[in-house]
């Protein structure tokens, strides 16, 4: 989330500013004094303008007169609800939120980069590849109510990939690099061009279950492929959802399982390192 982008625009009507910002993937207008202070912002699909000085009302209203639209609510922002007050209160460095796709391979790559000179493509180039793919897809699902935390460290060495929070549930991530391959998943192996089979989704779901006992809530294993040629599947992979990374758009369809107060506190959960000491 992010708050309003400081611009070195003149002051609007009553000497205020208004500002572009998102919030959770929502776009915001903020309304700030001269000297940055932000007094109020108006959120569009809530049709509200949210007062942090009830005596700014008229200059706040006065500068955003342009950009209303429709009938406006006006009033103080809602009382901080719990989730709130647990990120508020989470020390920085326990705050998983902040966390890009492969953020354990971006930091592996940091320190031990591997020769300059390769016969072969690193291997872990390609497996960040894979989770900055998803990554990216499914922080675009934000704008329609889901949450994802990414490369959560577990005990031991494994990790989630992606944990993703939404209406439809919560789904453990993993994301694996075949780009032009043929990928055959049969039972619990998984088969990615000439290679030997691999059991994979033994391990996705051990991963998802260690989440569910974290979260004290059902977490439902995703392998997501990302580019292949083609994926056969002699049988449903029983237990794990199959996606190519194209299709994780259709994520955001699945609804009925969290309302939004559920996925906020789940989400505050899930993102303090805490929470995942003892899995």
């Amino acid at each position: 989330m992010t708050g309003p982008r400081r611009r070195n625009e003149p002051p609007g009507p009553g000497g205020l500013r208004v500002l572009p910002g998102r919030y959770h993937g929502q776009e915001r207008l903020y309304v700030c004094r001269p000297d940055g202070g932000t007094v109020a912002w108006y959120d569009r699909e809530a049709g509200r303008v949210h007062l942090l000085r009830e005596d700014e009302r008229d200059r706040v209203l006065q500068a955003l007169d342009p950009f209303l639209t429709g009938t406006v609510a006006v009033g103080p922002p809602p009382v901080p609800a719990p989730a709130d007050l647990a990120r508020l209160s989470l020390h920085p460095d326990d705050d998983l939120a902040p966390n890009r796709p492969g953020e354990a391979l971006l930091i592996a790559l940091e320190r031990r980069p591997g020769p300059a000179r390769r016969l072969r493509p690193d291997p872990r180039h390609r497996a960040l590849t894979a989770e900055q793919t998803t990554g990216d897809e499914l922080d675009r699902l934000e704008g329609v109510g889901w949450r994802t935390v990414h490369s959560i460290p577990l005990p031991g060495g494994d990790r989630v990939h992606h944990l993703t929070i939404g209406p439809g549930g919560l789904f453990a991530v993993h994301a694996v690099y075949a780009r032009k391959q043929r990928v055959r998943v049969a039972g619990p192996t998984v088969t990615l061009g000439r290679r030997d089979p691999e059991p994979l989704l033994l391990r996705i779901r051990s991963v998802a279950d260690r989440a569910s006992y974290a979260l004290t809530a059902e977490v439902h294993p995703v392998l997501v492929l990302v580019g292949p040629a083609e994926v056969r599947s002699a049988a449903p992979p029983a237990g794990v959802r199959v996606l190519r990374d194209r299709d994780l758009p259709d994520l955001a369809r699945l609804g009925g399982v969290l309302k939004p107060a559920d996925v906020e506190a789940l989400h505050a959960l899930a993102r303090d390192r805490r929470t995942w000491q003892k899995v």
